[in-house]
């Protein structure tokens, strides 16, 4: 079973001369990336060791084992930074999850009727989305919100979901 990576950040580039990278954070923290140390490639290989860091907006500046130079952090410039899932710290209230553990999650209406499984998890900049696929058809896009899903059962490899009217 391959394991399930968690995309936590970019490198926007070079800062300095002595190999510093820019690091782009996408998590709340962004010192989790030092704190987590080991950052992997989408392919799940090893792409930084992380030895230190300070934040500045937006992200932070970090110091790497593999990069000794400003060439070397430039020629990283867009490479994006994953954990591992099992990396990151389990959420603190029962009504707290991660966006990631959605996916593969079965939709269902509060009777039981199946909606599909959600295949991912998108914000385009309104708010959340999930992208239900059908057992049958074309995939559709369900707002992640109390009123379309009012319950989420992790537990029970299930969301309670409101399908919204269809429109012209």
């Amino acid at each position: 079973m391959t394991q399930r990576l968690i995309l936590v950040g970019r490198v926007a580039g070079a800062f300095g001369v002595k190999g510093e990278l820019r690091i782009t954070s996408y998590t709340e923290d962004p010192m989790a990336l030092v704190r987590y140390r080991v950052l992997l490639r989408q392919d799940g290989t090893q792409a930084l060791t992380l030895t230190g860091g300070r934040p500045v907006k937006g992200g932070l500046v970090a110091r790497a084992e593999e990069v000794p130079t400003r060439e070397a952090a430039e020629a990283l410039r867009g490479l994006r930074l994953h954990v591992t899932r099992e990396a990151l710290p389990p959420p603190e209230d029962e009504d707290e999850f991660y966006l990631a553990d959605l996916i593969g999650l079965s939709a269902e209406t509060a009777e039981g009727e199946l909606l599909g499984r959600i295949k991912s998890v998108h914000d385009f900049g309104a708010g959340d989305l999930l992208e239900i696929q059908p057992p049958d058809g074309a995939t559709w896009w369900l707002p992640f919100t109390k009123d379309a899903v009012p319950e989420v059962r992790l537990a029970d490899g299930k969301i309670i979901a409101v399908r919204p009217e269809e429109t012209e």
